[in-house]
């Protein structure tokens, strides 16, 4: 496909000419730019036979340009990706952990990287309903970001706050630039049969996947750069030779113990696909300094965990179960300037384990109080008291604290 692309300012507009191009019957009054640098779209057809398009921006901005073939569903696109006007070599500075010594009185946030897979044109997994991946797990992550921010000593970065794609490599990327101290991907899972069903926690592999599953699903993953929109020209400069330095073998250690700590939350409210940590080649976690995990929340292709993946109910008990892994590997292994750390030497008082306060569960359809009692380790007893309850009624939509077991 032929095109030109023109960067322009006083304003900053990007005009794109495309040979022999058409506009189709598109309300561009109904587009949303939030969020980005567009704020208007026209177009028109020049006397050349060229369709224009032109993009009005707010700031000035580097746009890059490929043709990417049918790919997944697509048919052949022109991608145009608008970027950052990158600073002068005068301006840019390295990105690295600033770390205090504990006598400094460093006592920084722990932070956590929240990545919603897929997004913007790769709607991910659909299942029934068409209920699409990348919404669901834009729901879950958050729920998780708010469980964070409910914290003390923690800071949350989001790698996709809306419905937008992000490149595999920029979402470590941005995780690396946010000096996050773990990164975790959340997915839901999908297979050509209905019934098959659980939750899993994948981590990198410096070798061969760990089973068939761990390979199939990180050859998916890993392909949905060509359904977002992403050039896979670039080589990953941050891997080059790393897998096989001794650094690694420190984060994938911790990767694999939050995995561990993960999944014993996760089962209280789902099975497990895999009752281990599976490894594999994921893109998303080739981040050498930060552990990392991708956390298949269900396998939305199974209309049963497709329809507890809809409910914010069931959203909001993954979320939990990610936020209790993660934030129990905190408390026991925290790095040395943080919060954590100074709370483990006795600096300073200890954060309620677990949660930020009384838990709080939405009731969903089929649950019963005997259930959720057993699901968390109380009585049902603790359960009426705690909630003021006459009796062991409930409904959907209700919403009860679940005291400390």
């Amino acid at each position: 496909m032929q095109h030109e692309v023109i960067s322009l300012d006083g304003p900053y507009r990007l005009v794109v000419d495309i040979d022999q191009g058409a506009m189709g019957s598109v309300d561009l009054a109904a587009l949303n730019f939030e969020g980005s640098p567009i704020q208007r779209l026209r177009h028109a057809a020049k006397d050349d036979g060229r369709l224009r398009v032109v993009f009005d921006l707010s700031a000035d901005v580097q746009a890059r340009s490929f043709f990417l073939p049918a790919n997944a569903g697509l048919d052949d696109r022109l991608v145009i990706d608008f970027l950052d006007r990158e600073p002068s070599a005068a301006e840019q500075a390295p990105v690295e952990r600033v770390v205090k010594s504990v006598e400094s009185a460093g006592q920084r946030d722990v932070v956590i990287a929240i990545d919603a897979g897929h997004g913007g044109e790769d709607p991910g997994a659909i299942g029934p309903g068409r209920l699409r991946e990348k919404d669901v797990v834009l729901q879950i992550a958050n729920k998780l970001k708010a469980k964070f921010e409910a914290k003390k000593g923690y800071k949350v970065e989001m790698i996709r706050k809306g419905d937008y794609y992000v490149g595999l490599a920029k979402r470590r990327d941005l995780a690396r630039k946010a000096q996050a101290d773990f990164f975790v991907s959340i997915h839901a899972d999908a297979f050509t049969s209905p019934k098959a069903n659980g939750s899993s926690v994948y981590a990198l592999s410096k070798s061969g996947a760990t089973s068939a599953t761990a390979r199939i699903l990180a050859k998916r993953e890993n392909e949905s750069d060509l359904v977002g929109g992403v050039s896979l020209s670039d080589k990953d400069h941050i891997l080059a030779g790393v897998l096989t330095d001794l650094s690694m073998t420190a984060t994938l250690d911790a990767s694999l113990s939050v995995g561990a700590q993960m999944l014993s939350q996760m089962e209280r409210i789902s099975r497990l696909h895999s009752r281990r940590v599976e490894q594999a080649g994921f893109a998303v976690l080739k981040s050498p300094d930060i552990p990392s995990l991708l956390v298949e929340t269900g396998f939305i292709s199974n209309p049963g965990e497709a329809s507890k993946l809809r409910t914010s109910s069931y959203q909001y008990q993954m979320a939990q179960a990610i936020f209790v892994g993660i934030d129990n590997y905190f408390r026991d292994s925290p790095p040395p300037d943080t919060y954590f750390a100074a709370v483990k030497r006795g600096e300073v008082a200890a954060p309620p384990a677990g949660s930020a306060g009384p838990e709080e569960y939405i009731i969903a359809s089929g649950d019963t109080l005997s259930g959720i009692a057993q699901r968390y380790n109380v009585s049902v007893s603790e359960l009426q008291r705690h909630n003021q309850m006459s009796d062991t009624r409930i409904r959907v939509g209700q919403k009860i604290q679940i005291p400390a077991s």
